[in-house]
């Protein structure tokens, strides 16, 4: 990809037709942001995103950009590394897990802290990168904006998924099947909450 953006100076969009999108957010961050400095918002910000970016690592995840307070990764075969929605799901349950680790150490010290929503969703997407002066690898698709609605119709400490997915990592995970839910822009859907990894299961 690198090498096609400085023969020609564009890339040609890719149509991937396995891919999983994951999406965080943090709850309640507009009103954290009013109530302590900028330094310390962006300082922990950083923090907890610097965290992310290791266990994307980890998982061989592509991240995509943090949009203010949220963060967008993708899992699926790109840059010659392939990863499944298992290693994508591992990846937003030990998300979750620093998160309420991290929230329960702040709590303590009378700090601030963050709770946070995870959404998942596997699909179809197409990526490709875009911008003229400032070049920015991205994705598009339905697959994202139904992994963006999972997280918004998602619970604090919980990472949200849909039938769909929940299909791709059957027999991997424990589940809580949460019925037939409204989405945005979209008919009912099940959902389910990720509870657990099943104890010996790897991704394959």
């Amino acid at each position: 990809m690198a090498e096609e953006l400085k023969k020609f100076g564009k890339v040609e969009p890719i149509s991937h037709e396995h891919a999983t999108v994951l999406f965080t957010d943090f709850k309640g961050f507009t009103e954290i942001s009013g109530s302590i400095t900028a330094k310390e918002l962006v300082a922990e910000i950083n923090h907890c995103f610097g965290v992310f970016d290791e266990i994307t690592t980890k998982y061989n995840i592509e991240k995509i950009k943090t949009i203010g307070d949220s963060y967008m990764a993708v899992g699926g075969k790109f840059s010659g590394n392939e990863c499944t929605p298992w290693h994508v799901v591992s990846a937003g349950l030990e998300m979750l897990d620093f998160i309420k680790k991290r929230k329960q150490e702040r709590d303590n010290e009378g700090k601030f802290s963050f709770d946070m929503r995870v959404g998942v969703h596997a699909g179809p997407i197409v990526s490709g990168v875009v911008g003229v002066k400032k070049f920015q690898f991205d994705i598009w698709g339905d697959t994202v904006n139904i992994a963006s609605r999972m997280q918004s119709n998602g619970e604090i400490d919980e990472l949200n998924i849909t039938g769909t997915t929940r299909d791709f990592i059957e027999g991997k995970f424990d589940f809580e099947f949460r019925g037939l839910l409204p989405v945005k822009g979209k008919k009912e859907m099940p959902m389910y909450f990720v509870k657990h990894k099943k104890s010996g299961v790897d991704s394959k």
